[in-house]
């Protein structure tokens, strides 16, 4: 077995010497989109006798290895306990990135990692320069069991608690969703049903945090913690910083702005309007409130943080929050009139403001054309479009009911906005349009985006 991984693996590299590391990651989820989709086409793994359109199958392994979680057809009905562990497969490999599952083979079988290998690992992951890239991705390994299996062992407490069924299966699968902030469901209306639930609000939300966040912040301070080094870098304060005050801010604007919760207790309202922007901002994409009977004014605040999302080397979409800080330190400085660019009174290197401006203008014209294409052909309105595509692209899940009505067409405009968010819209054209490669790693004052 270790041999044949090992074979794969040769392929692997051959097939992609000489590519940018962008094209690489594009061909992995492609590949693995691919695979899933055959899987799920196949007659066993499915339950409805009829079948299950090969449009609708593609659909959801992209939606799976994006970790995005829209859905045209339900999960739990549509398809056998097979072909729930593909998509949860898809949803894992999806969550953990190409790179890591690819690496973690070659280190299991091999010992190391070719210097090709580690210089995209390290692109993809915008990994800080003192990072060791096979001793990262073997934590992002170990934590992602530890966490997942954790996370497994409390739900399972609360789904059986709740007499739900299959409450094991239950929790082992919506686990691995939440870490993953994938929001796939075996629940066709998410968690609305558990709304008042606070330990399952709970374990979901800290699992989100924890995939949404980033794996350099654990491994970060894991070597803190253990004496390798004496400070944080730059990233990991800013990641951390801007996850704590948009959850705050966000969940306030909800909490004061929704009036489909004014009926309801303080507490119920507090942590409904808190699990909405969570789910949002981490791009996990489960619900407890109906989305389509959410007023404009929170939808707005919906919107603009699935635009911003979690952070890098997360399992998490978006522009990501380190994008937004850097953002955040341009317009400062300029209104300062300083001739650099500060965050938190660190300089941020000008190539990462120039990535940070290139990303968002990239997510931007994304979004646009997203919108655009599905205003031409779905006969939803254009708030319910501009949701739908700013879900899809920021890899959330959240919709506004219009997915399982989406035309064919619509479904491919979904279907690629997906895949160019789980690859990042600026890596996703340097992927299209590059040429060449240069190395490009971060140092530890630089700001990841």
């Amino acid at each position: 077995m270790n041999r044949l991984l090992g074979r794969m693996v040769d392929w692997t590299e051959a097939a992609s010497k000489g590519l940018h590391p962008a094209q690489v990651a594009g061909l992995g989820y492609l590949a693995y989109t691919l695979l899933g989709w055959l899987l799920l086409c196949l007659p066993f793994a499915q339950k409805l006798p009829e079948g299950i359109p090969a449009i609708d199958n593609l659909f959801i392994a992209t939606s799976a290895v994006s970790t995005t979680g829209l859905v045209t057809v339900s999960v739990v009905d549509s398809y056998n306990a097979f072909g729930q562990v593909v998509v949860l497969m898809l949803i894992q490999l999806g969550g953990l990135g190409y790179m890591t599952f690819g690496s973690f083979v070659i280190l299991s079988t091999k010992g190391g990692l070719s210097a090709e290998r580690s210089r995209v690992g390290r692109t993809v992951f915008s990994l800080p320069e003192s990072f060791r890239i096979d001793k990262f991705i073997r934590s992002v390994v170990v934590f992602t069991v530890v966490i997942e299996a954790a996370g497994a062992l409390a739900l399972y407490a609360v789904f059986r608690r709740a007499d739900a069924a299959t409450p094991l299966w239950s929790a082992v699968f919506h686990s691995v969703s939440a870490f993953c902030t994938a929001g796939f469901s075996l629940y066709d209306t998410s968690f609305e049903a558990f709304a008042g639930d606070f330990w399952l609000n709970l374990v979901i939300s800290a699992l989100s945090y924890c995939g949404a966040i980033g794996f350099i912040v654990w491994v970060d301070y894991w070597r803190k913690l253990t004496g390798k080094v004496q400070q944080v870098t730059l990233t990991s304060r800013i990641i951390l910083w801007m996850s704590l005050w948009l959850t705050v801010v966000s969940t306030f604007m909800i909490f004061v702005g929704e009036p489909s919760l004014d009926a309801k207790p303080v507490e119920d309202k507090l942590l409904e309007s808190f699990f909405q922007a969570m789910t949002a901002m981490t791009t996990v994409g489960f619900n407890t409130i109906p989305t389509a009977s959410l007023s404009s004014a929170t939808l707005l605040v919906i919107i603009a943080l699935m635009i911003i999302g979690a952070s890098p080397s997360g399992t998490g979409g978006g522009v990501k929050s380190t994008t937004v800080s850097a953002l955040i330190g341009v317009m400062r400085s300029t209104l300062r009139g300083d001739a650099e660019v500060r965050f938190r009174k660190k300089v941020v290197p000008r190539a990462r403001v120039w990535t940070a401006t290139a990303n968002m203008g990239f997510y931007m014209l994304m979004l646009l054309v997203g919108t655009y294409l599905l205003e031409l052909t779905q006969r939803a309105g254009f708030v319910e479009n501009i949701f739908e595509a700013a879900s899809a692209l920021g890899t959330v899940g959240l919709s506004m009911g219009i997915t399982a009505s989406l035309s064919g067409l619509g479904k491919l405009v979904v279907i690629l906005l997906m895949f160019c968010g789980r690859l990042g819209p600026l890596t996703f054209g340097m992927a299209l349009f590059f040429k060449s490669h240069k190395g490009s790693e971060a140092s530890d004052n630089d700001l990841a985006v």
